[in-house]
């Protein structure tokens, strides 16, 4: 698979397969994916690897916690700035309004939306999943590493012939993620990924994002 094959193919898929991901895959995937763009050399990244039984038992857990404390326990960081422009403000409307709408799911049906959203907690039936975290000494520049990593981990999923969803949304439940986990205090929690086969019978899998046009967010000057 070409690059350019990956970055086209990749997306957030949001209904897996059961089928269990090879150990040794992953392992092959962070490896390769450690040569990614870091400033300095500082590789701010830790991982968190979590699969079989393990993951049977976070899930069995956020099923509990999602009902005891639906809105989260506080992220701690802004997974969205407090005011969005109006640019961005439409982009994340669209998307959720064309996730919903392949879905079935009307916008006054609030529960069944809130029913399904759930399922990010559950990594959306995925077999396999990872947490990322991140030293709280770490500046903005190396938060960018992160997001540099991580990107090559979905890519090199794709050369392996698997998908995955990145999710910031876990980073609302940092202290249940803390513990499972072990966190350590000086580490935060960045997000977590459901990695797996998507699932083709899954209508939710139709759906993809739109983008913007090249004209839109590029100037070009002496090209």
């Amino acid at each position: 698979m070409q690059v350019s094959e990956a970055v086209a193919s990749r997306r957030s898929v949001r209904g897996f397969l059961p089928d269990p991901v090879d150990g040794a895959v992953i392992r092959r995937v962070l490896a390769s994916a450690a040569r990614s763009p870091s400033g300095g050399n500082l590789q701010p990244w830790h991982v968190d690897v979590v699969a079989g039984e393990p993951l049977d038992q976070l899930k069995a857990i956020m099923l509990d916690r999602v009902r005891e404390a639906p809105g989260g326990e506080g992220s701690e960081y802004d997974i969205y700035p407090k005011t969005l422009p109006d640019r961005q403000r439409t982009y994340r409307f669209e998307v959720g309004e064309d996730l919903y709408a392949a879905l079935g799911i009307p916008r006054e049906d609030k529960l069944r939306r809130m029913m399904w959203f759930a399922q990010n907690f559950q990594f959306f039936g995925a077999p396999l999943a990872l947490f990322c975290s991140v030293d709280r000494g770490m500046g903005s520049p190396q938060w960018s590493d992160l997001g540099m990593f991580l990107q090559t981990v979905m890519l090199l999923l794709r050369e392996e012939g698997l998908d995955s969803c990145a999710q910031e949304c876990w980073a609302v439940y940092p202290q249940t993620i803390g513990r499972f986990i072990d966190l350590p205090p000086e580490r935060m929690l960045f997000c977590g990924m459901a990695i797996g086969r998507a699932d083709p019978a899954d209508p939710v899998n139709a759906m993809r994002a739109r983008r913007a046009e090249v004209e839109d967010f590029a100037t070009f000057r002496g090209v």
